[in-house]
């Protein structure tokens, strides 16, 4: 078994530097090319690669294996000269020779560009690259960068918002200002990074098939969500209005509190449809509700409250709403005086009021699932029958 060990030189530096013609073939004539070449340039990484070539070949014959050992070089003309060149020498050898498998040697991205000519004419057992020990950062940043511009997606990712970036300056530059140039493209360039970095486009593509298939199967959750859409809009134009009304109010804690305590009703009337119309789905299918799904218009329910009761205490407490009037009332043999309720008290029933409504949400998600649970189980299994003598 004959094995070729070949060092690939693409440019011919081998031959612009020694005056050598290639092929180069033999131990000691590998041996003495070795010299010539670290006479001629002794910083030139083919030093390393020729060296590399003839330890692979000992290696080899130290396995009792029959080893040619030879330096191929192209063409300085042009590529396509240097890939014939090099097609050339590799056929002489492979007539000379005859050799049953090759190993490459070679130490740039440049000359690996060669494997494929060598790989057409012998069987290729092994590719050495040979990086130098001080360059090896500086190597492997040249492949990083190569897979990168490879890479589709990373280039559109990155290349193609700095490209957009270097022709927009200069035009914000001269139109508007320098310093408000750099400020609008630092913004989008903000956005764009908070869009890539919350997989924005991922959330919507996924939104969209979503409502897509809930279009195509007929879900009534699809009209609730447009009605909490629509209940959402006027919580948040209700707020605002009630801050509107506040006039000039120093702080931001006060209009906050008062935009919550207006929009909290309707926003919450808003998750208590959307969770509706899911539960309804859920009810419609066939498989069995699932728990979450009974529990959660309870918890929007009792959240509403207990925010509503917070915004309001704050308010009462600043002045900016009455207190609670208690009107009478007569329930047939229950009957009440018109009373005020403070803002420690209205607190107190709201927060008491959104726990017993999550207490028997809970209870009858707990309920209902035990109940599937029975049921599941009562007709999952045959009926097991006493044996004899119980």
């Amino acid at each position: 078994m004959t094995t070729l060990v070949v060092c690939l030189d693409r440019t011919d530096d081998v031959g612009r530097k020694t005056g050598l013609r290639s092929p180069v073939v033999g131990w000691e004539a590998v041996r003495a090319l070795v010299t010539d070449v670290g006479l001629a340039d002794p910083e030139d990484s083919g030093v390393n690669t020729l060296l590399e070539s003839l330890r692979v070949a000992q290696d080899l014959r130290d396995e009792n294996e029959e080893v040619v050992v030879a330096v191929v070089s192209g063409d300085r003309e042009s590529m396509v000269s240097a890939d014939r060149a090099v097609a050339e020498q590799l056929d002489d050898l492979i007539a000379d020779y005859d050799p049953d498998s090759a190993v490459v040697v070679t130490d740039s991205a440049d000359d690996e560009r060669l494997i494929p000519i060598v790989e057409s004419r012998v069987r290729v057992d092994s590719v050495d690259r040979v990086v130098v020990r001080q360059a090896r950062d500086i190597e492997s940043t040249y492949y990083l960068l190569k897979q990168f511009l490879a890479d589709e997606e990373l280039r559109q990712t990155v290349l193609v918002p700095i490209g957009l970036t270097l022709l927009v300056f200069p035009l914000l530059a001269i139109t508007v200002g320098p310093a408000e140039g750099a400020a609008a493209i630092t913004t989008v360039i903000g956005l764009f990074l908070l869009y890539k970095g919350f997989n924005v486009d991922e959330r919507l593509a996924r939104f969209a098939r979503q409502t897509r298939e809930s279009l195509y199967s007929g879900q009534v959750s699809v009209v609730t969500y447009v009605v909490a859409a629509g209940l959402t809009f006027v919580g948040l134009f209700v707020g605002a209005l009630g801050v509107s009304n506040l006039g000039e109010t120093p702080g931001v804690v006060i209009p906050a509190t008062r935009f919550a305590f207006d929009s909290v009703p309707w926003l919450a009337m808003a998750a208590l449809t959307a969770s509706a119309g899911r539960l309804l789905d859920e009810a419609i299918g066939e498989d069995p509700i699932r728990r979450s799904f009974l529990n959660l218009p309870f918890i929007v329910v009792a959240v509403g409250l207990v925010v509503r009761g917070f915004s309001a205490y704050f308010l009462e407490e600043q002045g900016v709403i009455d207190p609670f009037v208690v009107p009478e009332n007569e329930f047939g043999i229950f009957s009440n005086e018109q009373f005020v309720m403070v803002a420690g008290e209205r607190l107190a029933l709201f927060v008491v009021t959104a726990i017993v409504i999550s207490l028997v949400g809970a209870r009858i998600a707990s309920s209902v699932s035990g109940s599937h649970g029975d049921a599941e189980r009562g007709d999952g299994g045959p009926e097991t029958e006493p044996a004899d003598g119980d």
